[in-house]
């Protein structure tokens, strides 16, 4: 009976006691403390040897859409426009389609690549700036209905809904905005453009109100620039035409035609005046030399200026 009861007391210890793998003649070793791992955290792995930040990201891709030719940079993959033609230098031109590269005739492709390598920190940087404006521009779309904005000559102008409104020719008239309040800090209110269209009416009827308004208010305003520069330039133009070109503000021609982006009504007037300068510069040079350049610069002092302010306008998205 003793015997019968040690025995059932030496199960009962086995049971309670955890297992630690110590045998019975050893000292039991002191558990490990326990590692709870957060759910969803990754489970370290044995390390890898380490790998420069610049190799693990994913080099940038930029294509224009007529490209013939690529090139790949440290960290640029860069699909590209080449052209060729009857010129002394090779030239680059970013634009919003990306980059273009003109060469002479006989300049070999190895030549080429080697000055596009000499210029890549500006070649990705300017590819880069497009992309992002090219954003921006997305994000500038119009919605085409009542309370919207958009900008006229560089200011915003909100888009009212007005079926009473029987002024203005197109349907369409200018309200400006109304002084600000006495308070400190109050804005004033944008401009509203009152469109003679009933409530009801289609996004594209309010699109084709206001920009055909706007056309209108271009005309008038570029005819006024034209006649105002064309004389302190010493040239005289025969006739405006309003294109539509998602890239080019404007042409000239030998004959005094000149075209101009409608576009352009949205900006500024100091801009709009660089365009049209630009323009009627190329009725006494119809090149970008030297003499074009001082031609701008006579009339305009601070074209560099309003160049750049050009470059880093956002024309909303129709």
């Amino acid at each position: 009976m003793l015997q019968m009861l040690l025995d059932l007391f030496d199960d009962a210890r086995r049971v309670r006691a955890p297992h630690t793998g110590a045998t019975p003649e050893s000292k039991p070793e002191a558990p490990l403390a326990q590692v709870v791992r957060a759910p969803g955290a990754p489970q370290i792995v044995a390390s890898a040897p380490p790998v420069a930040l610049a190799d693990a990201v994913a080099p940038a891709q930029f294509a224009h859409p007529r490209a013939n030719q690529s090139i790949r940079f440290a960290h640029a993959q860069v699909a590209y426009e080449f052209r060729r033609g009857q010129r002394c230098t090779i030239g680059f031109q970013v634009g919003a389609d990306g980059l273009t590269v003109s060469a002479p005739r006989w300049t070999p492709m190895a030549e080429v690549e080697a000055v596009l390598r000499a210029k890549e920190r500006w070649i990705v940087t300017k590819l880069s700036e497009a992309r992002e404006r090219h954003a921006r521009l997305e994000s500038a779309r119009i919605e085409w209905r009542e309370g919207a904005q958009l900008p006229f000559l560089g200011e915003p102008v909100v888009l009212v809904l007005d079926p009473r409104q029987r002024h203005g020719r197109g349907g369409a008239v200018l309200v400006p905005s109304e002084p600000a309040g006495e308070g400190a800090g109050v804005a004033p209110s944008p401009m509203a453009l009152h469109i003679g269209l009933p409530q009801a009416a289609t996004a594209q009827q309010l699109r084709d109100t206001v920009q055909a308004w706007l056309m209108r208010q271009a005309r008038r305003l570029f005819t006024e620039r034209l006649d105002h520069f064309a004389p302190q330039l010493g040239v005289q133009w025969k006739k405006l035409s309003l294109s539509s070109a998602d890239t080019r503000w404007g042409s000239a021609s030998a004959d005094g035609s000149i075209r101009l982006n409608w576009r352009l009504i949205h900006f500024r007037l100091p801009v709009i005046d660089y365009v049209v300068v630009h323009e009627l510069a190329h009725l006494r040079e119809m090149n970008h030399s030297p003499r074009f350049w001082q031609h701008v610069e006579d009339v305009l002092p601070d074209y560099a200026d309003r160049r750049e302010q050009l470059k880093g306008e956002a024309v909303p998205r129709w």
